[in-house]
């Protein structure tokens, strides 16, 4: 009786924290519902259009779910669309409200060189419209200061200054822990330079792995220093940034100054002499705060020019990793995706189809199901252009496969035609333990794959006939797309990542370009003006609830983040290891199935909420483990 009293207890507290929860998630909401005020767009005033990109830019951001906004528990990283973005500097370039622009990059944290290049080119835009375009940071890094050079005038505060690192940088292997646990990791794959494995097999990269990822990453930095010379001939950005050591003699240690003397920014100032500088162009607030400029909200600006979503050019987005099932914005699910598709082929009167692919691939099945409600498109007699972001690797470039042209960047990351699928097995681990296993069998394959026990001999052959079946199908779907003979295609193949430029060369990719250029070859294709094609997004219709919580909780949020000083900054920025981490983990023990991914492509990509929710969850729970 004792213990049902006490069950009882323990139920009727559980029911008290949850209605109590419910009743302050509840009074929060109308509180914040009776405060907030929106600034309607019709009365935007002019001043400096401020695009604060604490966060990172994406093709496709992520919907956070109505209780994480409301709990609190939410990602912190922001995510900002590129085509808003593009739309609201468009905008500004011939809007009379508009004096200048000015982006804060303090706590910018990566949009990849594609994006980044593309929001560049508005930029330029607005300056040649005689607008001043105005960036500040503490301190910058590459992806900011690839924007900032785009600027007419460019800040860094006193105490930063411009911290160039490059393309490149170091992996995570296990091998050794693996060994030291006793897993067992049975590989199977396709491709010689298919290196996703390679963390897990081996303490090193393979050389030809190693060699491919060099001449990716030389390119790429190429290709960066060209653009920024371009935006800013006076930076003397080679030397800087091959030997910043003497940069930073030359300056005794003064980074900020360093940068100053190299034209690498134009004045040094904190943030409250750069807002005084931005109210001379600009005008000054009506409040009496130091350092304040009158400023047009960025998300109210692009929210009243965002073009209507009613176009005849289908525009659909496969963006993030590809997954099988269902998911939200920000991940390419195989049946969330096709079913999209699918109903906008029913219910609109699409004359063409645009694909806008960012991603470095994912699981085979969801690819293929992808692959196959575009070839529906195409059989409804709709021409089908892919147009590339950052990344359209493995799985990005199966789905890509049905298109009658493909447009890229020099800076895309295209190719890794391989496949490999991965299961771990722990008899080792359990045998340390004292922990064996023992069965009985019908077949070679009972009870395969046996994770506790190994798998079989027979299990693994068939695996792997598998796996090459399937890069077979791969390189046969690209041949036929490519009008190139298997042969050909299987040279280039191997799980080889290529930039735009050369995958231009070998005949992967088409034409350079971005979006627009795809969305005005496919109104061509469809016999329509581009100087009237309209697109129409292929994606899952906002929550408005959700949207407005989002607004709440940001227009709440304090202005602490990121670390200032160059050392905390470069350590803050640099959590990238952590984020691997929890991928090549969830990878390893999650990522059940065939797959057509990509290794070196993540870290070229736009930094992802997800990635840091998963990583903050990942240090928690070792902080828990370890207390």
């Amino acid at each position: 009786m004792a213990f049902v009293k006490g069950a009882w207890r323990i139920l009727v507290a559980i029911k008290d924290g949850l209605v109590l929860l419910f009743l302050l998630l509840f009074f929060g909401a109308l509180y914040a519902a009776l405060s907030f005020s929106p600034k309607p767009a019709a009365s935007i005033a002019s001043g400096a259009l401020l695009l604060d990109l604490d966060g990172s830019i994406v093709e496709q951001p992520a919907e956070v779910d109505t209780f994480s906004l409301l709990s609190g528990s939410a990602p912190q990283t922001k995510e900002y669309r590129l085509s808003d973005i593009v739309t609201a500097l468009d905008a500004a370039r011939d809007d009379a409200k508009v004096k200048a622009v000015v982006l804060n990059l303090d706590e910018f944290i990566g949009g990849g060189q594609v994006a980044i290049a593309r929001v560049g080119k508005s930029l330029d835009a607005v300056r040649a419209a005689k607008k001043p375009v105005l960036a500040y940071a503490t301190l910058y890094n590459d992806d900011s200061y690839q924007l900032a050079a785009h600027a007419s005038e460019a800040w860094s505060d006193p105490l930063g200054g411009v911290a160039i690192m490059g393309r490149g940088g170091s992996n995570l292997y296990y091998k050794g822990l693996i060994e030291k646990l006793g897993v067992n990791t049975h590989v199977y794959r396709v491709g010689t330079y298919k290196s996703f494995v390679e963390p897990f097999i081996r303490a090193d990269q393979s050389p030809e792995a190693k060699q491919a990822n060099q001449a990716l990453a030389d390119t790429l930095w190429q290709n960066w220093q060209d653009d920024v010379a371009k935006a800013r001939p006076k930076a003397k950005i080679a030397a800087y940034a091959r030997d910043p050591v003497a940069a930073a003699r030359a300056a005794s240690g003064n980074m900020a100054k360093a940068a100053l003397d190299a034209g690498l920014v134009d004045k040094l100032g904190d943030l409250s002499a750069f807002g005084a500088r931005v109210a001379q162009v600009a005008g000054e607030a009506s409040g009496d705060k130091a350092g304040d400029f009158a400023k047009i909200d960025f998300a109210a600006y692009v929210k009243a020019r965002r073009p209507a979503n009613d176009g005849q050019i289908g525009v659909l987005t496969v963006a993030g990793d590809i997954v099988d099932g269902e998911a939200d914005p920000g991940t390419a699910a195989g049946d969330t995706i096709s079913d999209l598709l699918l109903t906008a082929l029913d219910e609109k009167d699409l004359k063409a189809l645009v694909v806008r692919v960012d991603s470095p691939g994912g699981s085979v099945m969801a690819s293929e199901k992808i692959r196959s409600a575009i070839l529906k498109a195409k059989a409804d007699g709709l021409p089908v252009v892919v147009s590339m972001g950052n990344v359209a690797a493995s799985g990005g470039y199966w789905v890509s496969t049905p298109a009658d042209m493909i447009f890229a960047e020099p800076d895309t990351i295209t190719g890794s035609i391989g496949v490999f699928g991965i299961i771990p097995s722990f008899e080792g681990t359990l045998a340390k333990i004292g922990v064996t296993t023992d069965g009985v069998r019908t077949t070679p394959l009972s009870g395969q794959p046996d994770v506790a026990g190994g798998t079989t001999a027979e299990f693994d052959q068939i695996m792997q006939m598998g796996v090459e079946d399937i890069y077979r199908r791969f390189v046969g779907l690209v041949a036929t797309a490519r009008r190139k003979s298997p042969q050909q295609i299987d040279a280039i193949a191997q799980g080889r990542v290529w930039d735009g430029g050369n995958a231009r060369q070998i005949g992967l990719v088409d034409r350079f370009g971005g979006l627009e250029d795809a969305i005005a070859e496919a109104a061509r294709r469809a016999k329509i003006d581009p100087a009237t094609a309209r697109p129409y997004r292929i994606e899952k219709t906002p929550d408005k609830w959700a949207e407005w919580i989002e607004a709440m909780a940001q227009r709440n949020q304090d202005d602490a983040g990121a670390p200032r000083d160059m050392l905390a900054r470069q350590a803050w920025v640099q959590r990238a290891w952590a984020m691997q981490a929890v991928a090549d983990l969830k990878a390893l023990v999650m990522g059940g199935g065939v797959r057509a991914d990509c290794l070196e492509c993540r870290g070229y990509g736009a930094p992802r909420a997800q990635a840091a929710q998963d990583t903050q969850g990942l240090l928690a729970m070792m902080a828990r483990a370890w207390s």
